[in-house]
């Protein structure tokens, strides 16, 4: 008789493609491999992209969205969800539609706007879906600074204390919990400030001299679908995933890829082991 299964740890990304691989769909995945969890994915869209720039956007027809989504939601047992790159007001939509498939799924919401090359990843008539169609299942919202104050339509928090007020109102909009990240703000640190109903808490590293920062945003983010999969806490999550992501910028300050923003190093944590 056959031993009976242990439970697989599974995370579940919907977002776009980077044909370069340093971000989306393609740094998810690396960034739960190396966090020892089974990914899966939804792709949203397809890019043409490079550490350069986007040179191309195709966003895939609702009903392949929701196919993919039905696909998992029959099959896999998913312990945690993340959304990236929505592209526009419709995919959204149907995205959290897809969701209901999950009931119970912890989900992490990067509010994907802007690539780190300056290229715009969300329609301006989408960020009002994500605030209404996301928001309130979410039980963590992701934005950086600039996307915080889009979300708000309010000038970028200029230190810790706008930052966590910025999160306050985001909180309002319905999420459980928001986690404002500082790694766009001067200063020799770079803090995160988790906001929760019960207070707040700050995750600060020191900040790393390098240019390879392509997909940053898309692999925090990862590695909190990846931990919570795991069965942490939030906070827990949140602890683990800023270390995981700090470690693999200054790990990935040596990679030579591309002649632009290059990649982290979502491997190091296999090498070092």
């Amino acid at each position: 008789m056959a031993a009976p299964r242990a439970p697989t740890p599974i995370a579940l990304t919907i977002a776009g493609s980077d044909s370069s691989g340093g971000a989306g769909i393609q740094a998810d995945l690396k960034t739960f491999t190396a966090l020892g969890v089974y990914g899966a994915s939804v792709i949203t869209a397809i890019t043409a992209q490079n550490t350069q720039g986007v040179q191309d956007v195709l966003g895939l027809p609702p009903a392949i969205i929701t196919a993919q989504i039905a696909s998992i939601a029959a099959d896999l047992a998913v312990g945690a969800i993340k959304t990236g790159m929505l592209a526009d007001r419709t995919t959204v939509a149907t995205v959290a539609d897809g969701l209901a498939n999950f009931p119970g799924v912890p989900l992490v919401v990067d509010p994907v706007m802007v690539a780190t090359s300056g290229d715009v990843l969300l329609a301006p008539d989408a960020i009002d879906a994500v605030r209404a169609r996301l928001f309130p299942i979410a039980t963590v919202v992701t934005p950086n600074l600039r996307e915080a104050a889009k979300l708000l339509d309010a000038p970028v928090a200029a230190d810790e204390d706008e930052m966590e007020a910025q999160g306050r109102r985001l909180l309002a909009l319905g999420a459980k919990a928001v986690l404002v990240k500082g790694g766009h703000g001067p200063g020799p640190h770079a803090t995160d400030i988790l906001v929760l109903d019960t207070g707040s808490l700050r995750f600060t590293r020191p900040r790393i001299a390098t240019r390879n920062t392509h997909g940053t945003g898309c692999t925090l983010a990862a590695a909190i679908a990846a931990e919570l999969a795991r069965g942490a806490s939030l906070p827990s999550a949140v602890a683990a995933a800023k270390a995981y992501v700090w470690a693999a910028i200054e790990a990935g300050r040596t990679l030579g890829v591309g002649h632009g923003n290059g990649p982290v190093d979502h491997l190091h944590a296999i090498r070092r082991q």
